[in-house]
């Protein structure tokens, strides 16, 4: 197994939850610790407890990363009435140290899955360089040759345009990083059999999981025109799972990229190698993998 730590901004968009779903019945990894980042993240960090009671997965430690500005909690219905000090596992309030400590600590190299904006990872830099020593990073960041929706022009994506001096250090680090950009998690989507496969299984963590995607849809004005009884939102983020334990199915590129200013990704000559997850080589295996993972029936 391969051991890991979840860094996400669960709470905003529903696919990070979609994705500790997935990771969560991934038996490829081993799940060491997972963190909030961005915004209001004790919010987000009663989010992941709350999934990991649903999951029967409280051995697994949370931590509280740095709170910044404050922004929308759509899924804030979900933990109304949760209380973080109530969760059977360990809670660590320094998240960015228990980043720090778990990478340190293991004797084996952890693979870190970033699937929001990094403020935690370059605080987690600037405290222990050497972590990048002892750790690859795997990302949901950038947008190399599409933008969102698959269109055919560059987008700043949000998970680096949000902090893009924080990326700008992470991407900088002597680690080895591979990301899912929105040319190959863009186009994620789960409809017809496969959608209904997850939305009828009685599972619990499956039901909290489509609980949450309920309320999100609710409260998110990007989320109109999305019906949870008939497909799913974009699950970007469940790709970066993916990489975290194979490749099969995507094609992967070293490329130079450097993080400008304005959030961009640009390949640039001369600029830092990145592994860049750029087509996929089969999208439908891949959502049909997604649901065996979530429902093991299908």
């Amino acid at each position: 197994m391969i051991p890991v730590i979840l860094d996400t901004d669960i709470g905003t968009d529903i696919d990070d939850t979609w994705a500790l779903a997935m990771l969560l019945r991934s038996p490829e990894l081993d799940l060491r610790l997972v963190v909030s980042d961005t915004g209001d993240t004790h919010y987000r960090t009663c989010l992941i407890a709350k999934m990991l009671e649903s999951a029967g997965r409280t051995d697994v430690p949370v931590g509280v990363g740095i709170p910044l500005e404050q922004a929308e909690k759509p899924q804030a219905e979900w933990v109304a009435d949760y209380q973080l000090s109530a969760y059977p596992g360990r809670v660590y309030e320094d998240g960015v140290g228990a980043i720090v400590d778990t990478i340190m600590s293991s004797p084996e190299p952890v693979t870190l899955i970033a699937i929001g904006p990094v403020a935690n990872i370059a605080a987690a830099l600037q405290r222990e360089p050497a972590i990048a020593e002892r750790a690859r990073f795997v990302g949901m960041h950038g947008s190399i040759r599409r933008g969102y929706d698959g269109r055919p022009q560059v987008d700043a994506e949000y998970n680096v345009v949000k902090y893009p001096h924080a990326c700008q250090a992470v991407f900088a680090a002597p680690w080895e990083i591979t990301i899912t950009p929105l040319d190959t998690c863009a186009l994620v989507r789960l409809e017809g059999e496969r959608y209904r496969a997850v939305r009828d299984s009685n599972d619990p963590l499956i039901r909290a999981l489509l609980e949450n995607y309920r309320i999100w849809a609710r409260h998110v004005s990007w989320a109109r025109g999305l019906d949870p009884d008939v497909g799913s939102s974009v699950l970007f983020d469940t790709v970066a799972v993916y990489l975290a334990f194979s490749e099969e199915l995507l094609v992967v590129e070293t490329l130079p990229v450097r993080v400008t200013d304005d959030g961009y990704t640009r390949v640039e000559p001369g600029a830092r190698p990145i592994r860049c997850a750029t087509e996929w080589r089969d999208l439908p295996a891949f959502t049909d993998l997604l649901v065996r993972r979530l429902v093991s029936a299908f």
